[in-house]
């Protein structure tokens, strides 16, 4: 079994809710990444589902969480012919600290309709991209491989962009395969795209991430896109773009997240 396998795998208990231990092995700065924290909350939600195609996958965050123990709440919400729905809470002492909801569909025989009128981004292939190193309290880059275009990396020397964006590639230090929850973690596991034209002179804390589940990859590989071109009254949105070698689109996200300048 893969780390991050081990990582997410939930547990039922008698009370029909589930336990899971959130882990350190997925952290930004010593705090959990919110991907797989997501990644954690859907393993739940679709233990208790009827249907798993195309997840849709909204969570928010209303306070911290920390490694350790959780207690995870499944309810059901709806449940059609088409689609389940489910609500997933994350508790640690007591305390809520995220709340998920899961739109899972019936699988389809057949795409009926592909229609791509944007294509992948295009930047340098992974042996001239920069990887971004291991750090203390970082371990997410520990354990996935994440290689920014050299044009989008400037901020790492504090060479600043006009642009908001973050592009490269992405993939698990064990060549795991990428799957629904996989894809979780990937939305949320590159810098903040607006780095790139503020450099690390910010704090950005997600408030709201959501991650919508096209198609499972088929390659080692993803290319990733994500950029920011609003910030205003203190908050600013993250869209994402997730696609597999093949340039099938994997999955789209946006965060909502704060934006707090670290100077005095």
């Amino acid at each position: 079994m893969h780390l991050f396998d081990t990582d997410i795998s939930v547990a039922a208990n008698p009370q029909d809710g589930f336990q899971a231990a959130v882990s350190e092995n997925w952290s930004i700065n010593g705090n959990p990444n919110g991907g797989y924290l997501l990644a954690i909350l859907a393993s739940a939600m679709i233990g208790c589902s009827d249907k798993s195609a195309t997840p849709i996958l909204t969570v928010n965050y209303m306070s911290k969480t920390v490694p350790g123990p959780a207690e995870i709440a499944v309810e059901t919400m709806n449940r059609s012919r088409q689609f389940t729905r489910l609500q997933a809470r994350l508790i640690q002492s007591g305390t809520e600290t995220a709340r998920a909801f899961g739109t899972f569909a019936v699988a389809p025989e057949e795409c009926d309709i592909r229609r791509y009128e944007t294509g992948p981004p295009e930047f340098a292939p992974p042996e001239r991209c920069i990887r971004i190193p291991a750090m203390p309290g970082y371990t997410v880059y520990e354990h996935m491989d994440i290689r920014l275009d050299p044009r989008c990396a400037g901020w790492m020397e504090n060479r600043l962009s006009e642009r908001s964006e973050q592009k490269g590639w992405l993939r698990f230090e064990d060549k795991r395969p990428f799957d629904v929850f996989a894809a979780a973690l990937a939305a949320d596991a590159f810098p903040p795209a607006v780095l790139a034209s503020q450099g690390m002179v910010a704090w950005v804390p997600t408030l709201e991430l959501s991650v919508s589940i096209r198609n499972t990859a088929e390659t080692q590989w993803l290319k990733c896109r994500f950029s920011t071109r609003f910030i205003n009254c203190g908050l600013l949105e993250e869209d994402g773009e997730i696609w597999d070698e093949n340039n099938e689109l994997i999955a789209v996200s946006r965060q909502i997240a704060q934006f707090r300048n670290l100077s005095p």
